[in-house]
C-alpha cells in the first residue's frame, strides 16, 4: 500500500478523479456523483487485498438501493453492483491466471454439478431466446451473481471467525434497514395499504418492495435463532442484545405483512427439525407428490376452471386481515392473479417446451395463453412481472430442463445439509450447516411464490448457503477422517 501511496501516476489519477468529481457535483447536483470516489478507493483495495474488499462488499448488500435512470428503462443497484463487475473480472483473472483453482473436491460435489448444469442451460436458453436483447443482460447479471455469490466464498470462508464475521456483516445492515421501515411504517399506522410506502428512505426504497424485504427477513432469521442456541456461557448483556435483535426481525416479518414469509419461517423450522431426526428427505418427494395430485385433480375436464375468479368481487384489500380472509375465499385479486398466468405458463410452456421463450421474455408472451375467466384489475401487468413461481419462471423462460433442474437442487440441498449436520460433532459447525439450510427452505417458499433468486439481496441469502455447504461437506469428511486416524493410533 506504501508503494502505491508513492507511485506518481496514482496520485495524479486518483487527484484527477476527485477533481472531476467536484466539477460533475456542481454540475449536476446529484450526490450520487459523490460516491465516484468511494468506489474508486474500492477499486484499489480490490487490487490490494480482494478478500478484505469482500467483507466489506458482504457489509453493502443489505442497504444496497437500486437506481433507475434513461427514463425507467435502464437500473443499477448500488453501491453492490458496480462491486460484483469488479469479482466477476477478479474471477476470470483468477481463471486465466490459474485454470485449477478451484479444487477437484469442489468439481465433483453433486450441488456443483446441478448448479454447472443449470448455467450451462441458461447459456442455450438465451441462445434460444425469443428477446435475445433481453436475455443476454439477465445472463450477465447471473454471471457476476454467480462469481460473487458462489465462488468466491470457496477462498473466503475458511475458519468458524469468517463464519461468525459473514453472519454479522449480513445481519447488523440489515438490522438497521428494518429498523428504519419499522419507523417509517409506525408513523404510517402500520397499514396493509403503505407497507411499500414505509420501504422509501431519503427519497429511495431499501428494497424492490415488500415482497423482496419480507423474503430477505424470513431468510436471516433461521440463522438469528441457530445464532442463539449456539451463545453458551456469555454475558447476559449478548444474550439480551441477541434476543432483541430476533425480536425486531420476528416485528419486521410480521409488519412486511407478507403471506410467504409466514410460511416460509414455519417451513425453515420444520425443515431444521426434520435434519435433526433424519426425515427431511421425504420432504420435497411429499411436496412434489401433492403438486403433481393437484395437477391430475384440476387438469382432466378443466376442473380448474370451477375457481375463476369474479371479476367484479375480486380485488386488493386495504388491511391484512382481509387480505387473509379473502385468500381462503378465493376472492385476493393477488393469489387470482397467480393463477392466471400460472395457468398461462403452463399452456405456453406446450409451445416452448425445450428452452422456453428466453429469458426475461416471459411478459411479452405469456397473454395470448392466458385464460380470460381468471382476468383480475392488474392483469394488464404494467410493472411487467412474470409468473410469481420460480418452478413455472424455469419453465416458461428456460424450459423444461431448467425447471428440473431447479426441482432437483433443492431436495439434494436439504439431503446434504441433513448428512453433514449428523456427520459433523461440533456444535458450532453443526449450528452452522443446519442454519444455513434452513435460510435455503425460507428461500424455496419465498421463492414458490415469487421469482427473487436473481435479485442481488435474495441471491446472496440463497447461493452463499449453497456454496457453504458444499464447503462444510468437505470440512465435516476432513475431520471424519482425522477422528478415524486418532481411533486407530494406540493409546500408551
Amino acid at each position: 500500500m506504501e508503494l502505491l501511496l508513492k507511485n506518481k501516476w496514482f496520485s495524479i489519477a486518483s487527484f484527477s478523479l476527485l477533481f472531476l468529481t467536484v466539477i460533475l457535483f456542481a454540475y449536476t447536483g446529484s450526490y450520487f456523483v459523490l460516491a465516484v470516489p468511494f468506489g474508486y478507493l474500492f477499486f484499489v483495495l480490490l487490487g490490494i487485498n480482494w478478500k478484505t474488499a469482500y467483507w466489506l462488499f458482504l457489509f453493502t448488500i443489505p442497504a444496497s438501493i437500486q437506481i433507475n435512470f434513461a427514463g425507467d428503462t435502464m437500473s443499477i443497484t448500488l453501491p453492490d453492483q458496480p462491486m460484483m463487475w469488479g469479482f466477476l473480472l477478479l474471477v476470470v483473472v483468477m481463471f486465466a491466471s490459474n485454470p485449477a483453482m478451484l479444487p477437484k473436491w469442489w468439481w465433483k460435489d453433486k450441488l456443483v454439478f446441478i448448479t454447472v448444469l443449470q448455467f450451462l442451460w441458461l447459456i442455450v436458453a438465451v441462445a434460444c431466446s425469443q428477446m435475445l436483447f433481453f436475455s443476454v443482460k439477465f445472463l450477465l447479471v447471473k454471471c457476476w451473481l454467480m462469481a460473487s455469490f458462489f465462488i468466491l466464498p470457496v477462498f473466503i470462508f475458511r475458519e468458524k471467525k469468517d463464519y461468525v464475521m459473514g453472519f454479522k456483516l449480513l445481519v447488523i445492515p440489515t438490522l438497521i434497514t428494518i429498523i428504519i421501515i419499522l419507523i417509517h411504517h409506525a408513523m404510517l399506522g402500520f397499514r396493509f395499504a403503505k407497507v411499500q410506502e414505509s420501504l422509501a428512505f431519503l427519497g429511495q426504497s431499501l428494497y424492490y418492495n415488500h415482497v423482496d424485504y419480507s423474503s430477505v427477513t424470513s431468510m436471516l432469521f433461521p440463522l438469528l435463532l441457530v445464532a442463539y442456541s449456539l451463545i453458551g456461557k456469555r454475558s447476559l448483556a449478548t444474550k439480551l442484545t441477541l434476543l432483541l435483535v430476533i425480536l425486531v426481525f420476528i416485528a419486521g416479518i410480521i409488519f412486511a405483512q407478507t403471506r410467504a414469509a409466514y410460511i416460509a419461517v414455519f417451513f425453515a423450522i420444520a425443515v431444521g427439525l426434520a435434519i435433526r431426526i433424519k426425515v427431511v428427505n421425504i420432504v420435497m418427494p411429499t411436496i412434489y407428490a401433492c403438486i403433481i395430485l393437484l395437477f391430475c385433480y384440476m387438469v382432466p375436464n378443466n376442473k380448474f376452471m370451477d375457481f375463476r375468479p369474479d371479476y367484479n368481487k375480486t380485488y386488493m384489500h386495504k388491511e391484512f386481515t382481509d387480505h387473509l380472509i379473502a385468500t381462503f375465499r378465493g376472492k385476493d385479486m393477488s393469489s387470482m392473479e397467480r393463477l392466471y398466468r400460472w395457468i398461462a405458463t403452463v399452456r405456453m410452456s406446450m409451445d416452448y417446451p425445450v428452452t422456453g421463450v428466453g429469458p426475461r421474455a416471459f411478459y411479452y408472451y405469456y397473454k395470448p395463453y392466458a385464460v380470460s375467466s381468471f382476468q383480475t384489475y392488474v392483469s394488464r401487468n404494467k410493472e411487467q412481472s412474470t409468473t410469481h413461481n420460480y418452478y413455472l419462471y424455469m419453465l416458461a423462460e428456460q424450459g423444461w430442463p431448467a425447471m428440473l433442474l431447479y426441482a432437483l437442487l433443492i431436495p439434494s440441498v436439504f439431503a446434504k445439509g441433513q448428512r453433514v449436520y449428523h456427520r459433523f460433532k461440533d456444535k458450532f459447525w453443526r449450528g452452522v450447516t443446519i442454519g444455513l439450510t434452513m435460510t435455503i427452505a425460507a428461500g424455496f417458499i419465498n421463492n414458490f411464490f415469487s421469482e427473487l433468486i436473481e435479485t442481488h439481496k435474495i441471491a446472496a441469502l440463497f447461493y452463499i448457503p449453497v456454496a457453504l455447504l458444499i464447503m462444510l461437506d468437505k470440512k465435516s469428511r476432513d475431520l471424519e477422517k482425522e477422528a478415524a486416524v486418532v481411533a486407530e493410533v494406540p493409546q500408551k
